[in-house]
């Protein structure tokens, strides 16, 4: 049996030898299985490509270089479609996903009763407090808002079959979100759970702000409440509207006093003013995506693999 191991890289000059060393320990155990790990330089700025040029002089090491940054997103993808294993799993570079984990894996696979195994944390030690309070309550909204189930603390660490990840090929668009998708396609699952580990080194590349665009992506890939939300706060607005007009009529043909209150009329029309931006807002994130879609540009664009090195 042959394994793909896919593993995104963004200026992690410190974590690849790191990573290919423990990689090798869970592959001397496994000496039955021939390994391939293809690394995915997505535009970094330091040092990472030259060391994936190295280190590709080991037969079981194969990397994709992009010609910029087009996102984690993009390199996952760009990994399945050259993985020729027949199991394909993902890995983040920087030790926090257990490699270890991996033999479990590889055996629950072999029983041929699940067509995936992934993983999920159980804690989040070491995260700071206000990101873990939005990480779980952004995981209860999109649950509640979304057809598609994804699962609180699902981490990208899996191994599939051949089948799901030809399935999970099939979905070409161009704004993505792979925790979606594999849920999406359906297929069998068997969940692992394990406490937090923190990067052995370097920083993380995730910023808070980054994360919350990612959730927004997220939400207008696999849920369209938000647009239904819009729809009802314009009925809802409209009915209080026709109320207040009411009023004012009544008022006004009883106490003859139709200038009195302009401080509250004021407040109730940048409260509209402001229900009307967030509905357009919503709207545009939709349309937004749409027109990224349309435009049908490529997912990313390779610049250099370890053949091209070879070929020099």
């Amino acid at each position: 049996m042959k394994v793909s191991i896919i593993i995104p890289c963004y200026n992690e000059e410190e974590m690849i030898s790191l990573y290919y060393k423990e990689m090798k320990k869970v592959m001397n155990k496994m000496k039955k299985v021939e390994f391939e790990l293809i690394f995915i330089n997505d535009g970094s700025t330091d040092k990472t490509l030259d060391i994936l040029r190295d280190l590709s002089k080991n037969k079981d090491v194969r990397y994709i270089s992009f010609s910029r940054n087009f996102g984690k997103e993009a390199g996952i993808y760009a990994g399945l479609k050259y993985a020729t294993g027949d199991y394909v799993g993902l890995m983040d570079v920087d030790l926090q996903d257990p490699p270890e984990m991996l033999i479990e894996m590889y055996n629950i696979l072999e029983e041929k009763e699940y067509d995936c195994v992934a993983t999920r944390r159980v804690s989040r030690e070491g995260e700071p407090p206000i990101r873990s309070f939005f990480a779980r309550m952004y995981y209860k909204i999109i649950n509640k808002i979304s057809k598609t189930e994804i699962v609180d603390g699902a981490r990208d660490f899996r191994l599939m079959t051949r089948q799901m990840v030809d399935s999970i090929l099939e979905v070409t668009e161009y704004n993505r979100f792979s925790k979606g998708i594999f849920s999406w396609v359906g297929y069998k699952t068997k969940w692992l759970e394990y406490k937090n580990v923190e990067r052995a080194a370097g920083t993380s590349k995730w910023s808070f702000w980054k994360l919350f665009l990612y959730s927004l992506d997220s939400i207008t890939a696999f849920s369209t409440v938000p647009l239904s939300i819009a729809a009802i706060f314009g009925v809802l607005f409209c009915l209080v509207a026709f109320v207040i007009i009411i009023f004012i009529i009544v008022r006004t043909l009883i106490f003859g006093d139709p200038t009195s209150g302009w401080p509250s009329m004021a407040c109730i029309m940048f409260l509209i003013g402001g229900v009307q931006l967030l509905c357009t807002g919503i709207i545009g994130q939709y349309l937004s995506k749409t027109y990224l879609e349309v435009k049908n540009r490529p997912v990313y664009i390779v610049k250099e693999t370890e053949k091209d090195l070879k070929n020099k």
